[in-house]
């Protein structure tokens, strides 16, 4: 199934329905009084959370949602039916945002939560309403007014517990691929991973883990360059943060200086980053000696001495069990909380603040005149 994380949909909810005009007449009683009734209230548009789902792909096909209308009252003071909400499920960690004002309204973060997107219209009054002392044959009705109307952006953060960074070629995707079931893209380009993976990890019979792979950062990802800062609201809500970093670049760049790279791009787009677990993880031993693999895990273990240190090829599967046994243990004793904890959220908020930020510039910048338009696919 194709992963997508943000689209744009269309909800209305459900007009009210209109009030009735109506007098009771019966043999007995030919001239009865006001007998009409309400019409009932339009129908919510309402999200609800959901575990089982992990992609907004369904909504591409789906871009407007419509809630039923209110039925009209009838007579015998008979109040019509309400319109049913009309309730759509969409994935755990998704931040819903009025495209028009580019407000956000909230998150839904765990199975079953719900959120009114679109109000449904008020049901109208029968002239029944209107009877009182001075006006014993009121002839006045109200309509039901009409349901909201909104245009919603959804982006969606993936829920997983380690999440993998770095440079693109740093071996992410065939790292995932060799501990998981999931089958990425592998290529010898940059940014050949266009979307991010996900892939499920089985330590042992009782013991399990997700891990994300996001497209691969370069110097200036804050400022737009490369891939962007499309894909950082997945790391977000990880626990542990893997930075990958190739210990034989082909292009002869220092490992180490990598590292800080990325790094400071990190910190450069929120200081919150700097909160976050994140385990250095040098990748392709297989392409150097024994003993230059030595003297660079202990340059970077000396450099960052305050992060974990690990080394793994996952072509030959060397370090592999030792790296998903310790994240394994890191991980078991952490409740599957989907709450944020205050550094999670300020960077949740800081990603987001950003891609806002990104979509306001492009919508007030002025083209220029022999500008177009570039569209990136991977199909």
């Amino acid at each position: 199934m194709k992963f997508v994380d943000e689209v744009s949909i269309r909800v209305k909810a459900g007009k009210g329905g209109d009030g009735c005009l109506s007098f009771h007449r019966g043999p007995n009683n030919p001239k009865g009084g006001p007998d009409g009734g309400d019409g009932g209230d339009g129908g919510d548009v309402v999200l609800v959370g959901s575990e089982s789902l992990g992609t907004l792909i369904d909504f591409r096909y789906r871009p407007i949602l419509e809630a039923r209308n209110g039925s009209a009252g009838s007579s015998q003071q008979k109040r019509g039916a309400g319109g049913n909400p009309l309730l759509v499920s969409v994935p755990c960690g998704t931040t819903v945002v009025d495209d028009e004002t580019l407000q956000v309204l909230g998150d839904i973060v765990s199975d079953g939560q719900q959120m009114i997107v679109a109000k449904g219209g008020v049901r109208g009054r029968g002239n029944a309403t209107f009877k009182s002392s001075t006006n014993l044959a009121p002839r006045h009705t109200t309509k039901g007014t009409a349901g909201e109307q909104h245009t919603l952006r959804l982006q969606l953060k993936v829920l997983a517990d380690v999440g993998l960074l770095g440079l693109p070629n740093a071996g992410k995707s065939t790292l995932i691929s060799r501990i998981s079931h999931s089958k990425p893209k592998i290529a010898d380009y940059p940014f050949t991973t266009l979307v991010p993976n996900l892939g499920v990890v089985q330590v042992d019979a009782e013991r399990s883990f997700v891990v994300a792979d996001v497209p691969g950062l370069v110097p200036g990802a804050s400022s737009g360059h490369g891939l962007g800062t499309r894909f950082l609201r997945h790391l977000s809500r990880s626990v542990t943060l893997l930075h990958l970093v190739d210990l034989a670049p082909i292009d002869g760049s220092d490992p180490i200086e990598n590292v800080k790279l990325i790094q400071q791009e990190l910190l450069d787009f929120s200081t919150a980053f700097g909160q976050k677990e994140i385990w250095i993880v040098g990748t392709k031993i297989d392409a150097i000696s024994d003993e230059e693999k030595k003297v660079r895990i202990e340059r970077l273990r000396d450099c960052f001495d305050t992060s974990r240190v690990l080394a793994i090829s996952a072509v030959s599967g060397e370090g592999i069990d030792e790296l998903v046994n310790l994240l394994g243990e890191r991980l078991e004793d952490i409740p599957r909380d989907t709450s944020l904890s205050e550094h999670q959220e300020k960077l949740a908020a800081d990603i987001l603040n950003h891609e806002l930020e990104e979509q306001r510039s492009h919508r007030t910048r002025q083209p220029e005149e022999d500008e177009v338009e570039v569209i990136y696919s991977n199909e």
